[in-house]
C-alpha cells in the first residue's frame, strides 16, 4: 500500500461528499490535492494541502475549509488526532494499529513489497552506456551503467514494461581509427616492430589480443594489401571483439542489455534517409547558413550553405545541421534515426543516460524526437557527472592496459560489483562524485554500502539466534505476520515501522522523478533507525529483540526484524546488489 495515496483518496472522497452536500462546487478540481509525510513528526505523521489548494477557487478561508475536512478525518478508525497548522495544512496522527497492519503487510508481501501498478505496463525504453566500441569501458561509464540499470529496475518495480538498450556507435571516423589501430597491432603480432603508436591511433594494450586473433586467423593475408581492401574487414572484426569485451565487463557489473542497436545497421537499412524524407515532407528541413557559434572569432568562421533542421521550432537555441560538407550524415541525423526507430518499435517514452559532456546536445535531441514522433514521443535525458577516482584521498593514475583511463574492470576487481553499484547511487546523477577505493571498503558508519549491508546482516543474525528457541515454522515471515504486533509500542519501534511503510511511496516517487539515488538515501535511513534500536537494546534490556520470558513480545520484535531485512533486501534488489547474511 502506498499509504499517502491511500489517505489522499480518503481526503478526495471527503471533498466529494462536501460537493454532494453543496458546501463545495461540483466542478471543483482536486488534482493538486496531496498527502505527504509531515516535515515534523511532532505535529503528526502525514499532512494534506487540500484546504490550501482548494480555498482560493471556492472563496473559503483555508483554515475554515481545513476544519470541515479535519472534522471528518477525525471519525476514521485509523486517525487518532488531527491538527490545523499554519495557513491551513491538515496534520494527522495515525493509530498504532494502522502501523502494525503495515508491518504485517511487509511480511506477507515478502520481496514483492513496494511493487506498484503505477506504470500500468507502459513500454519504456532505457538506453544507457552506449559507449563507442573503440576501447574498454572506464570509470565514467560505470556511473552511467549503474544509473541506467538501476533506473530500469526501479521503473520495472513501479509497474512499467522496461527494455534495456545499448546503442552501438559503429559508424563514423572513430571506428575507422579503431580499424587502423587494430591493423597496427596485427602487424605487431606478425613480428613487426611498430615502435611508438602514431598520433591519432588508440594506444591501449587491449588491442593487442585483437590484432593477434586476426593474425592467427588470416596469417599474412593483409600485410601487403591496400587499405581499401582490409579496412572493412578490420573494422567489422574489431567492433565485434570490442563489443564482446564491453558486454563481458558489463556482465561483471551485473548489467545485461536486452537490445543492441547498431548505428551502421540503421544507416544501411535506410533509416536516416527515411528521417530526411519525413522531415522534408513536414517542412522542417531547409538550406541555410548558420551564424558563428558564440565566442567564435568571425575571422575564423566560414559561413556556407547547409542542410538544416528547424530545431528552433521545438525549443532549441538554433537550427541544426543534418549533413556534413562531404555529403555524409552528421551524428545528429543518425541519432534522430535511432530515436525514430525506438518510437516505431512502440516506445513513446524514451530515457537516455548520457555523460555530462553531452549537455549541449540535449535540446536538439529532444526537439528532433518531438518532430519525428509528431509530438507523441517523450525523450528524457539524464546527465551523469564525472567520477573522480581516488585511493586514500590521492587521485589514481591511468591504467596501462587502457592507455588513457581507469577501466571498469579494474574498478570491479578492486572493490567488487556490489560496492560499485551501490556507491554510484550515493549521489544524484548530475552531482560530481569522488569515489575513494579505501573508503568504499572500510567497515564504518561513513561507508553507506557497509552501513546498509550491516543492518541486513544484523537482522539475519537475530533471526538465526532466535531459531534456537522457536520452532522454524514460528519464525517464517508468514507466521510472524500473525504475531501480537500490538506489543510493539515503543516510539523507536513505531518510528522504524513508519519508515518501512514508506517504501511503496518511495518506489513510486523515485520512479516518477527518475531518481534512483533516492533508494540509497532511503536504505540508509532504514539502516540508521535499525542500528539505533539495536544500540538502545544494548543499553536497555527492555528493548532487546529476544526475551526468554516473554514469547509474544519476542515474536513481535522478530516480526519487526524480519520486516527490516525484507525492506532492505527489496531495496538492494532494485540496486542489483545481493544482501549479505553476515559480515566478517
Amino acid at each position: 500500500m502506498n499509504l499517502f495515496n491511500h489517505f489522499r483518496e480518503i481526503v478526495v472522497a471527503i471533498i466529494d461528499d462536501l460537493k454532494a452536500e453543496g458546501v463545495l462546487p461540483a466542478d471543483l478540481e482536486t488534482t493538486r490535492v496531496s498527502v505527504e509525510p509531515s516535515r515534523d513528526a511532532i505535529h503528526g505523521e502525514i499532512t494534506s494541502n487540500a484546504a490550501m489548494v482548494l480555498s482560493k477557487p471556492v472563496g473559503i478561508n483555508p483554515r475554515e475549509l481545513a476544519a470541515s475536512i479535519s472534522n471528518r478525518l477525525k471519525k476514521l478508525e485509523t486517525v487518532t488526532e488531527t491538527e490545523i497548522a499554519g495557513p491551513g495544512f491538515i496534520n494527522m496522527r495515525l493509530t498504532p494499529a494502522f502501523w502494525h497492519a503495515r508491518l504485517a503487510e511487509i511480511l506477507t508481501s515478502g520481496p514483492a513489497y513496494g511493487n506498484s501498478r503505477l506504470g500500468a505496463g507502459e513500454a519504456v525504453n532505457v538506453e544507457y552506456v552506449s559507449a563507442n566500441p573503440t576501447g574498454p569501458l572506464h570509470v565514467a561509464h560505470a556511473r552511467g551503467a549503474v544509473v541506467g540499470d538501476v533506473l530500469a529496475n526501479l521503473l520495472t518495480k513501479a509497474g512499467f514494461a522496461v527494455t534495456k538498450e545499448y546503442y552501438i556507435n559503429d559508424a563514423g571516423a572513430q571506428v575507422d581509427t579503431l580499424a587502423c589501430s587494430t591493423y597496427l597491432r596485427y602487424r605487431e603480432a606478425l613480428g613487426e616492430d611498430i615502435a611508438e603508436i602514431p598520433e591519432g591511433l588508440y594506444p591501449g594494450d587491449y588491442l593487442k589480443s585483437v590484432g593477434e586473433a586476426l593474425a592467427e586467423r588470416d596469417g599474412e593475408k593483409w600485410l601487403s594489401a591496400p587499405k581499401t581492401e582490409w579496412l572493412h574487414e578490420f573494422r567489422e572484426f574489431a567492433v565485434t571483439r570490442m563489443m564482446e569485451i564491453i558486454k563481458a565487463d558489463l556482465a561483471r557489473l551485473g548489467v545485461v542489455h536486452e537490445v543492441f542497436t547498431s548505428e551502421r545497421a540503421l544507416i544501411e537499412a535506410g533509416a536516416v534517409d527515411a528521417v530526411l524524407e519525413q522531415l522534408q515532407k513536414s517542412g522542417l528541413i531547409y538550406t541555410g547558413t548558420l551564424n558563428p557559434p558564440k565566442g567564435k572569432n568571425p575571422d575564423d568562421w566560414e559561413p556556407r550553405p547547409q542542410t538544416l533542421f528547424r530545431a528552433t521550432e521545438f525549443g532549441d537555441d538554433t537550427d541544426r545541421p543534418l549533413m556534413k560538407s562531404d555529403g555524409s550524415w552528421t551524428y545528429f541525423s543518425n541519432d534522430i534515426a535511432n530515436h525514430r526507430d525506438k518510437y516505431r518499435r512502440g516506445f513513446k517514452r524514451m530515457i537516455d543516460i548520457w555523460g555530462a559532456d553531452h549537455g549541449g546536445y540535449v535540446k536538439r535531441m529532444k526537439a528532433a524526437t518531438e518532430a519525428v514522433t509528431g509530438g507523441e514521443g517523450e525523450l528524457i535525458i539524464k546527465l551523469c557527472q564525472m567520477v573522480h577516482l581516488k585511493k586514500g584521498g590521492e587521485p589514481i593514475r591511468m591504467s596501462k592496459r587502457a592507455g588513457t583511463f581507469i577501466t571498469l574492470r579494474d574498478l570491479i576487481e578492486e572493490v567488487g560489483k556490489d560496492v560499485v553499484r551501490f556507491m554510484m547511487l550515493t549521489r544524484k546523477n548530475d552531482s560530481q562524485m569522488e569515489f575513494d577505493l579505501e573508503k568504499a571498503l572500510e567497515q564504518s558508519q561513513d561507508n553507506p554500502v557497509f552501513y546498509v549491508q550491516y543492518a541486513h546482516a544484523r537482522c539475519r543474525s537475530v533471526l538465526r539466534n532466535a531459531s534456537d528457541g522457536f520452532e522454524p515454522v514460528e519464525i517464517t515471515p508468514s507466521a510472524l505476520a500473525e504475531a501480537k504486533l500490538n506489543r510493539l509500542d515503543d516510539p523507536a519501534e513505531l518510528e522504524l515501522i513508519r519508515m518501512m511503510a514508506g517504501w511503496p511511496s518511495l518506489v513510486e516517487s523515485a520512479a516518477e522523478a527518475h531518481e534512483p539515488h533516492r533508494v540509497a538515501y532511503f536504505m540508509n535511513d532504514i539502516a540508521t533507525l535499525y542500528h539505533a534500536l539495536w544500540n538502545k537494546g544494548k543499553d536497555n534490556s527492555r528493548l532487546r529483540f529476544i526475551h526468554d520470558d516473554d514469547r509474544d513480545l519476542t515474536l513481535a520484535r522478530l516480526a519487526m526484524v524480519q520486516a527490516v531485512a525484507t525492506v532492505i533486501a527489496s531495496g538492494l534488489d532494485v540496486f542489483g546488489v545481493a544482501p549479505v547474511e553476515e559480515l566478517r
